[in-house]
């Protein structure tokens, strides 16, 4: 086992998260089809690619972005079609206008734990994005951990099998409110003998009305926001479904559109 291992290990990052059906592609798909968009489309935290792969395969002009490198390597041996590229959300420059839209899933915009890293990640959509461009992303929902506690602090364990291997981790959730972030511990532990380990990490809680806010001044506007369905609601979106109206479950839909008028 390593430090990080999920990141570090691709293939078993995929075992622990399966999406055999593509969800989340499939999600972002219909959001891209619906409003429109062209073409070209940028996947920012692509991760192991196989929500970019999806996107290829269904006719879109795909790069994959990540900042890990196992999980590029991964990516273009498991995931073919897009191009796949190393980059940073805090702030990356992958052309002037060169996408028609930015998918940002699973929460990938929340590691953007500061303003400025928030403030970086929308100034450098705005750059990669044409006129008009979409950004699309998925993501917990601040919100939710206003007065409920369901997620919080009582460790969580999960179990599967990999390669003949028992892996079993221990997570454990608490909000962070001086730094508004929800800060994840997990410990990992296997059957094969090699010592626990334990990764920390955080996501920042943002609110509906505080993403309208930095959207709106990053020269966005906010075509959808909602709770769901989506592809990691309970129950999941599946085809036909619309978006609905509130921002009250513990994930956050957005879809924006590029409009170039900005507060910065």
């Amino acid at each position: 086992m390593t430090d990080n291992l999920l990141t570090d290990n691709p293939a078993l990052y995929e075992a622990r998260f399966p999406d055999p059906g593509r969800l989340a592609g499939r999600w972002a798909e219909d959001c891209l089809r619906r409003h429109g968009a062209g073409k070209r489309v940028l996947d920012m935290g692509c991760g192991t690619g196989r929500d970019a792969a999806w996107l290829h395969g269904a006719g879109r002009e795909v790069t994959g972005a990540d900042l890990s490198e196992a999980m590029l390597a991964h990516a273009r041996d498991h995931h073919p079609g897009p191009g796949y590229v190393r980059a940073d959300l805090y702030g990356f420059d992958l052309g002037h206008g060169e996408f028609d839209a930015v998918v940002c899933l699973d929460s990938a915009l929340l590691y953007c734990h500061t303003n400025d890293q928030l403030d970086g990640f929308l100034s450098s959509c705005r750059r990669a994005l044409a006129p008009g461009g979409l950004l699309v992303a998925e993501m917990r929902n601040g919100a939710y951990f206003l007065g409920r506690t369901d997620l919080l602090d009582t460790p969580r364990v999960n179990e599967f099998t990999w390669q003949g291997t028992v892996h079993r981790s221990v997570t454990t959730l608490t909000v962070d409110r001086t730094d508004q972030l929800l800060r994840r511990r997990r410990v990992w532990t296997a059957d094969d003998g090699s010592a626990p380990v334990e990764q920390r990490s955080a996501w920042r809680l943002l609110f509906p009305q505080e993403l309208r806010h930095l959207l709106a001044a990053h020269g966005y506007e906010v075509l959808e926001l909602h709770d769901g369905p989506g592809p990691r609601t309970e129950p999941p979106w599946q085809e036909g479904l619309l978006p609905g109206r509130t921002t009250d479950a513990d994930r956050l839909h957005v879809v924006a559109r590029l409009t170039g008028t900005t507060t910065h």
